[in-house]
């Protein structure tokens, strides 16, 4: 592996999302920060951000150049040159600096304070669209360039090792990281102290090594970890972020609702991992979870919603005039509503190895992190809904061959039609029906499936190192420990299904509501899922309104 080198980068766009990254303003745009900032004129060597703040200023730079340095090995990142502004996606997400800046060439700059520009987003919509849009793309750019404090060191194919690379790629955490497993991964480090021996280092800057670190540990070390004020009490507190949850957050933000939103795992949640969704309506060549998720995060940020993740809610207190939810870290979130969004978890096969396999081999989601482990082999896919018929299509491109397995008799009454009617024309895809997943073979990582035949019998093997569980999944209910009304599978109860009196995607208590996956009788789709946190929003609107 080559050691990792620094090539210079300015402002002047060189593809389409550079371009989309580093936008001139208008004059208009122009006079209208100068009419709410400073016009001020800073020195070579003036420091304007320092790595790890909570939150900086805005700056639109008249003349001259600024740079951002990343403070581990002292590179300049990106020379920011006039005409342009300084920021990306963290300065409204109140995430930390994940770099330092410094002017460059004496330069004159309009100041605009951090809490006047979310004024300016909120209210003035053109400006907004090319700020946040702006902001967005220099995150993706970010990502792409593999800059930032957080290097990962692992094995791919290691357990610890993947989830925090989920975590960070589907959180779009700037990262890089560095494969053990690969001849000369050391070179790439640039350290002069010898590395522990573990599953996964997760290194921030330059003076800070966690080993075998949780997502969360991670994300706190960053700064990224945003904490529950104590003292605050949010108008709704979203559980969930993945499509109903955003929708939910996005809507309640744009109606000047204050509100916080907690996951556990990353943005998008379970359709997040999906590889492409090609019925919602808008896309008709289709959208990646991941991308689907971003943008609705990037929406929500725009109006003023916030994000805390990774955080799981643990215990629901129920108070006379609010709600207090507990967090993994035994910290509680007051709020005087709360929208449920948390959706289901997948659901395991009774299947001996299958825990000591996950992850070496054995997955649950079907993105370009687990694509990497199906090259040259043969994957099997167990499941008949649209997330497996999604997950074999994707894979067939990268594996030798792909297994699709269904109890039942075919795809009509699981899957999409569309998706069926692909998968029983592509000859890089078999179906197996009235079959089952038997006994796996493996010692360190997956080696073999066996396979059997639920009419008659026969057991035939596969060789193969990806095996992708999609079988359905169960609601995240647990924690609310029988206070409002689940129905027999321990889906949530709403509307109707709790009282005549009970309207829409209420639940059996006052202020607390329902949608997506974890309610009782919805439909497991991302469109509906988007509708239902959309809609529930006027509800709650209604419920502040009377108490």
């Amino acid at each position: 592996m080559p050691i990792k080198t620094h090539t210079p980068r300015n402002t002047q766009p060189k593809n389409d999302l550079e371009r989309t990254a580093y936008p001139v303003l208008s004059e208009e745009h122009v006079a209208l920060l100068e009419s709410v900032g400073d016009r001020r004129t800073l020195e070579p060597g003036n420091v304007v951000f320092e790595v790890g703040q909570d939150s900086y200023d805005f700056h639109h730079m008249l003349s001259g150049t600024m740079d951002v340095i990343d403070r581990t090995d002292g590179h300049t990142v990106v020379t920011v040159s006039a005409p342009n502004f300084l920021g990306e996606l963290g300065m409204l997400m109140g995430q930390r600096t994940f770099f330092a800046a410094e002017i460059g060439e004496r330069a004159e700059v309009i100041t605009v304070k951090n809490e006047v520009l979310r004024e300016l987003i909120a209210t003035n919509p053109e400006f907004s669209d090319i700020i946040v849009t702006a902001f967005a793309a220099r995150r993706r750019l970010i990502m792409e360039w593999g800059e930032g404090r957080l290097t990962l060191v692992g094995d791919p194919t290691n357990r610890t090792t993947l989830r925090l690379l989920e975590f960070a790629t589907r959180s779009l955490v700037p990262h890089r990281f560095v494969d053990r497993t690969k001849e000369g991964w050391e070179n790439a480090l640039g350290h002069h102290c010898a590395l522990p021996d573990a599953d996964c280092l997760a290194l921030i800057g330059k003076d800070e090594m966690l080993v075998n670190p949780r997502a969360r540990e991670v994300a706190s070390a960053l700064g990224l970890d945003l904490e529950a004020k104590a003292d605050k009490l949010f108008d709704v507190l979203v559980v969930g972020a993945g499509p109903a949850g955003l929708a939910a957050s996005v809507y309640s933000a744009s109606e000047g609702l204050n509100v916080i939103s907690i996951e556990d795992t990353a943005i998008g949640g379970q359709a997040g991992t999906s590889s492409r969704i090609e019925n919602y309506l808008g896309f008709p060549r289709g959208i990646s979870g991941a991308d689907l998720a971003y943008l609705g995060e990037v929406q929500a940020v725009k109006f003023g919603a916030r994000f805390t993740v990774p955080r799981r809610a643990t215990k629901l207190h129920c108070k006379k005039t609010h709600y207090e939810v507990e967090l993994d870290d035994e910290t509680c979130i007051r709020t005087r509503s709360i929208v449920l969004a948390n959706g289901v978890q997948y659901q395991r096969l009774p299947l001996d190895d299958l825990e000591r396999l996950e992850g070496h081999g054995v997955y649950y989601a079907a993105t370009e992190l687990e694509a990497r482990f199906c090259k040259n082999t043969e994957v099997v896919i167990i499941g008949g809904g649209n997330s497996a018929g999604q997950a074999a299509m994707f894979l067939s491109r990268h594996a030798k061959h792909v297994h699709l397995l269904v109890r039942r008799d075919g795809l009509s009454e699981t899957m999409s039609s569309y998706l069926s009617t692909r998968i029983l024309s592509d000859p890089s895809i078999t179906l197996w029906t009235q079959s089952e997943v038997c006994h796996l073979d493996g010692e360190d990582r997956l080696a073999a499936v066996h396979i059997k035949n639920r009419q008659t019998g026969e057991v035939k093997q596969v060789d193969s190192q990806a095996l992708f569980i999609m079988i359905g999944a169960a609601p995240n209910t647990g924690w609310l420990d029988g206070q409002v009304d689940l129905d027999a599978k321990g889906f949530i109860k709403t509307g109707a299904d709790v009282s005549l009196e009970t309207r829409g995607y209420a639940t059996s208590m006052p202020g607390i509501y329902a949608v997506g996956d974890i309610r009782s009788g919805s439909v497991k789709r991302v469109a509906s899922a988007v509708g239902e946190g959309s809609v529930v929003v006027s509800a709650v609107h209604g419920f502040l309104a009377d108490s």
